[in-house]
């Protein structure tokens, strides 16, 4: 396709080079869009129906219960919408076969029937989009189970729906202003939609078999079988392949070795897991991964776990070496857990003297390393955007009231009555309003000041476009949430409560957005109704909120010692690895501050040069571009990107991207590279398959085993085996379990 002024270019990735430009002008320039999404529409298809509506409801209900019980686990398991993709196949067909036909009020305005005919795949779709909705787990419950769990203080359920409906409809209007930049131009391309996009086909669509060659329909149903029969091993029989750190078996009285060699607790050096919940847990599919985002990911990662870390730790910096190198916890000056209620007045509030008494708050390495590659992305992430992509999204802020060139996909999407912006500003001005009134009505329990909802809104909005660039060319998101709590933190420290619902609401109306935005894509792709869309999304959430809420409130209520890690009984699943890491934020941040960690009164200061850094890269690479044009490597490294890599670092660990990085390499280059028939037929559906079989056999095992207390002892039933790894090295410092040096 040729560009034209008012035409968005995709700096990030590849256009296809070997088709001729008439067939390029009817399909989509990206080459992983055109080897996967078809370029025509069927306009006759019926699309809002009975079946849409009781699969859909019934997917998002049992998608929204499974994640959120399982999200509170040691290696939480995420159901994507994936399962539910395709377990209601057979029930559609069921009921386009059994229900009856007859057309209600017929020839009135309400006309409908039951069964409008056979059950497609836009009816497919939209029950997708549903589970979509159930498949997100909401960030605001972790602002509950803090203040339940960890805080010990009284949060009503009333208010914490009205935090979770609130925090989850927010995004509605950022992304219905955004969606000429982020969902019509072809650039955008969404990656993760691809998986969906191909099990659709698979599941619609009729192919003729070549010889000696499988049909995707059995490809998929092999690749299912083989997933879900394996799961028993690394999910029942044999946990410790979800981490095999085979250096910690050798050296089983080592520190240093268990230090470099633990995948769960420490370098990771040749550790790597054999389980699929836990390649994909935390990174998403590296199936899904465009290779170049694999490559910059993996750069990233490579710089912070294993060239920043090791010299800050064995340079003793922060007295490292007093406290473990990889950890989530929070420590005192002579490497023992901090006893946060200690410093907690009676208005839940920060003791300022018993603060002093305690001492300073001290970070693992890792995890002060971690927060300044979060600080040096967002700075990237701006600069970035500006440079690369600031051009064309003046242009195309300048066309978008008259025509301009568009690929296949939005010209056939224009058949459709689209969705007017005031629908979006309306739920958006709805939803300021009610969370407005909801801080100040309920701020003895959230703490929160009315302008903090307000700057919150701002920074949401600021942010949403140039990490929505980021998350639709390379299908990685950078994260608002250190800024969020480090702004708050010094306009109102003190506050937990206050600093974790700015978060919240600055950072998850933003990725919520992306979700709407990531999923009408979808419907681009899958040319659905943009008004149907808004519809499911907004019905889907509202049910998601509901139920994730509930099933969280009862898990805390039922499950003894829920998150506790030193009351739990050994073995015990229920750990909150991601909660655990949200309350140590919400006392970093919130409750003692950032000016007595990171500014004047803290240890950590120096930190704050990597907002610096941050924007300093970007400048580099695109001189380098312009000085090196011809060099394609030079155009595909995208420092957001590489920053934003261990982003998820803690709770994910080193195994956890080992074996991604491995996957994403093995799928995005050598399989993209030199078996490109394969890939653009298998790569998606495998990724589907997979996600789905470990599903299955998950909550299969919960139910038959789990439930029942059924559990091995051996030596395969403990992950990792590295006892050693959280060790300290300093000398004179006595932990538990640890040899003194």
């Amino acid at each position: 396709m040729i560009e034209s002024e008012d035409e968005i270019s995709a700096p990030l990735i590849h256009n296809a080079q070997n088709a001729s430009s008439s067939e390029q002008v009817e399909n989509s320039p990206v080459e992983q869009v055109a080897l996967t999404v078809p370029p025509i529409d069927d306009t006759t298809l019926p699309v809002v129906t009975f079946r849409m509506w009781v699969l859909g409801a019934a997917a998002c209900v049992l998608l929204s219960f499974l994640n959120q019980f399982f999200w509170y686990r040691r290696e939480p398991l995420s159901i994507s919408a994936i399962p539910a993709q395709i377990a209601v196949v057979p029930l559609g067909h069921l009921m386009a076969a059994a229900l009856t036909r007859r057309v209600f009020f017929e020839g009135q305005k309400w006309e409908f029937s039951l069964n409008p005919g056979r059950f497609n795949v836009k009816e497919h779709v939209l029950i997708t989009i549903f589970a979509n909705s159930g498949a997100a787990n909401p960030y605001s419950i972790h602002i509950i189970t803090a203040v339940k769990i960890f805080y010990r203080q009284r949060l009503t359920f009333l208010v914490s729906l009205g935090v979770v409906l609130t925090t989850q409809v927010l995004g509605f209007g950022w992304a219905g202003l955004l969606r000429r930049y982020l969902v019509e131009p072809a650039s955008m391309w969404w990656p993760q939609n691809l998986v969906q996009v191909s099990l659709f086909r698979t599941l619609h669509e009729k192919e003729v078999r070549a010889r000696g060659a499988l049909i995707r329909n059995q490809f998929f149903l092999i690749a299912f079988i083989c997933s879900f029969a394996y799961y028993v091993f690394p999910g029942y029989l044999f946990p410790k392949l979800t981490s095999i750190s085979w250096l910690c078996w050798i050296f089983s009285s080592s520190v240093l070795i268990q230090q470099l060699g633990s995948g769960l607790h420490g370098l990771g050096i040749g550790a790597i897991g054999l389980d699929w919940s836990s390649i994909s847990s935390y990174l998403g599919s590296p199936l899904a991964s465009p290779w170049f985002a694999t490559a910059n990911i993996a750069v990233g990662y490579f710089l912070c776990m294993y060239v920043v870390t090791p010299i800050a730790y064995w340079l003793n910096v922060y007295k490292s070496k007093t406290f473990p190198i990889f950890s989530d916890d929070l420590f005192t000056s002579d490497g023992q857990k901090y006893n946060i209620s200690a410093i907690i007045d009676s208005n839940f509030h920060i003791d300022l003297q018993a603060y002093e008494r305690e001492g300073r708050l001290y970070l693992s390495t890792f995890f002060a390393m971690g927060y300044g590659f979060s600080f040096a992305c967002l700075t990237a992430t701006i600069v970035h955007v500006l440079l690369f992509h600031g051009r064309d999204l003046w242009l195309l802020s300048k066309s978008a009231f008259k025509e301009k060139q568009m690929d296949i996909h939005t010209k056939l999407m224009r058949n459709y009555k689209q969705v007017p912006e005031w629908w979006f500003l309306c739920v958006l001005s709805v939803n300021i309003v009610g969370t407005l009134l909801l801080c100040h009505y309920y701020n003895d329990q959230l703490q929160l000041p009315w302008w903090g909802v307000l700057l919150a809104c701002g920074l949401a909005f600021l942010f949403t476009l140039p990490i929505g660039v980021i998350t639709a060319t390379t299908n990685q998101t950078p994260g608002l949430n250190v800024i969020t709590e480090y702004i708050i933190g010094y306009l109102y420290p003190g506050y937990p409560v206050a600093n974790m619902c700015f978060k919240v609401y600055g950072f998850i109306s933003m990725k919520q957005a992306l979700v709407f935005l990531q999923d009408f894509k979808l419907g681009h792709y899958m040319k659905i109704p943009p008004r149907t869309m808004f519809m499911a999304q907004v019905v889907g959430t509202l049910i998601s909120s509901l139920v994730h809420l509930g099933t969280a409130w009862w898990l805390m209520d039922t499950v003894p010692d829920i998150c506790d890690r030193a009351a739990l009984p050994k073995g015990s699943p229920w750990t909150c690895p991601s909660d655990h890491v949200f309350y140590d934020a919400s006392v970093i941040w919130g409750l003692i501050g950032p000016e007595r960690i990171f500014g004047d009164l803290g240890y950590y200061s120096a930190v704050n040069w990597s907002f610096l850094i941050g924007a300093v890269a970007p400048v580099l690479v695109w001189v380098a571009t312009k000085a090196f044009p011809n060099q394609e490597w030079v155009r595909l490294i995208s420092v957001p990107v590489l920053l934003v890599s261990i982003i998820q670092m803690p709770p994910a660990t080193a195994v956890n991207y080992n074996s991604w990085i491995i996957i994403g390499f093995l799928s995005g280059y050598v399989s993209y590279r030199y078996y490109r028939d394969w890939w653009s037929r298998h790569n998606y559906v495998l990724s589907g398959a997979l996600d789905a079989g470990l599903a299955f056999m998950g909550v299969f095992l919960y139910l038959c085993l789990g439930m029942e207390h059924i559990s091995l002892d051996w030596w395969g039933s403990t992950t990792d085996g590295c006892s050693l790894a959280s060790c300290p090295t300093a000398k004179g410092i006595v932990v538990d379990g640890c040899p003194v040096f």
